[in-house]
């Protein structure tokens, strides 16, 4: 399968520029219920995925405590060492790359060859899409069982 079927594309979902202000991040974030959101550059190249832990570690490292605080940072300035980070793939990878993947994370970013941001795949639709695949292949089974 081609994962581009399952691609959101970078025109539908959110996401937050990297010199884009801590409380702004924040904002969104909170504002969309996210508990990550990827973070791009100003020509389109993916950089990281920033998440809520990221931004309460930052806040805590930094002694910040109000959201005014937060105005005074951008998201270049959170650096929180992580135990998964959260990686591209590229559009060319398989499904199953993609889905070893989603076992830690709620979301792939996913690149093109230029290393440019095209979007996400989530979680949900790999499952669905599993979950269409394991029911096609049991009707399959059940009906050569019923052949017998």
């Amino acid at each position: 399968m081609n994962i581009i079927q399952l691609l959101h594309p970078k025109a539908l979902i959110d996401y937050i520029y990297d010199d884009t202000t801590c409380r702004q991040a924040l904002e969104i974030m909170g504002n969309h219920g996210f508990s990550a959101v990827p973070v791009i550059d100003h020509e389109g190249r993916y950089v990281r995925t920033l998440s809520e832990g990221d931004m309460l570690w930052f806040m805590i490292n930094n002694a910040i405590g109000s959201r005014r605080e937060l105005e005074a940072f951008s998201i270049k300035d959170v650096h929180v060492k992580r135990n998964i980070e959260v990686k591209p793939v590229s559009v060319t990878s398989t499904i199953d790359d993609v889905i070893l993947m989603l076992v830690n994370q709620n979301f792939v970013p996913v690149i093109d060859d230029r290393k440019m941001f095209i979007g996400i795949i989530t979680r949900s639709d790999v499952l669905k899409y599993c979950h269409s695949r394991l029911k096609g292949e049991g009707s399959e089974e059940m009906e050569a069982a019923e052949s017998f």
